[in-house]
């Protein structure tokens, strides 16, 4: 089935924030707060700081090391956990120890379930279907509401579709002007894919003069241009920042549109 975007119950900066259905009741807010190479105390506070600000789709993974901070703020926030979209990931060393991982996840984020479940990158060949299969089985048993990989290329999805009948839900990928590929986005649409895309500021070179005049004609910075411009192509974003006042101006892309030719500039890049 091919993902359809609709208007959800998340409101920030006065805008509802588009969902995308990745399961029978199971939307994923278009518009998440990133936590990788976020640890510690900062982990916490910045959790918090994200869900009062608006956010209510938060991504984090066994490999970063924060979901126990990132947990306490979830409990520590008072937002209902309902209203609160939960990603984690499976590293690929772990892969044959799927339970255990997912287990040991919940445990730390002080839930007994995860809205989507991310294999973070492709293990050995030999793991990968397997893996696949033992996420199914996690599904199955209600720890996770939806699974889906990271870091996959058309090929490998293919792989997991033709050997468990299973498609992923979710890839997600680094994504950026300098890397956008409309063939790969056509591959994950064609197969239901809903892409992810992360890193989009940390490989966007952000003073690039094309980009400093859309924004300033829109009145806006640039990294929330680049942030629209993923948007406007159907990638799910999750920002990543510790101060409030970024946090704020990433939830605010909503507020404004680029034209087609402001599209195929940025595309361009």
């Amino acid at each position: 089935m091919i993902a359809r975007y609709r208007l959800g119950q998340y409101w920030a900066m006065a805008h509802e924030i588009p969902t995308v259905e990745l399961a029978p009741g199971v939307q994923l807010p278009t518009i998440g707060f990133g936590t990788w190479q976020i640890t510690g105390s900062s982990a916490y506070e910045s959790t918090r700081t994200a869900l009062d600000v608006g956010y209510r789709h938060i991504d984090t993974a066994t490999m970063y090391g924060n979901e126990e901070q990132i947990g306490r703020a979830l409990r520590d926030s008072g937002v209902d956990r309902s209203d609160i979209f939960i990603t984690t990931k499976l590293p690929p060393s772990q892969a044959g120890l799927e339970r255990q991982t997912i287990e040991a996840s919940l445990k730390a984020l002080g839930v007994d379930h995860v809205d989507l479940w991310l294999i973070h990158w492709p293990p050995s060949r030999a793991k990968s279907v397997p893996t696949w299969a033992a996420f199914q089985e996690v599904r199955d048993a209600g720890l996770t509401r939806s699974i889906g990989v990271s870091n996959y290329d058309a090929a490998l999805i293919d792989q997991l579709i033709k050997e468990t009948g299973e498609v992923p839900v979710v890839n997600q990928v680094a994504w950026s002007p300098a890397q956008h590929d409309e063939h790969f986005l056509a591959d994950m649409r064609d197969r239901g894919v809903v892409v992810e895309g992360y890193s989009s500021l940390k490989n966007t070179p952000l003073e690039d003069p094309r980009l400093v005049a859309i924004a300033a004609a829109h009145g806006v910075t640039v990294p929330q241009v680049v942030l629209r411009w993923q948007l406007h192509h159907d990638i799910v974003i999750i920002p990543k920042s510790t101060r409030r006042e970024r946090m704020t101006e990433n939830l605010s892309v909503l507020g404004f549109s680029l034209s087609a030719d402001e599209l195929e500039t940025i595309n361009a890049l």
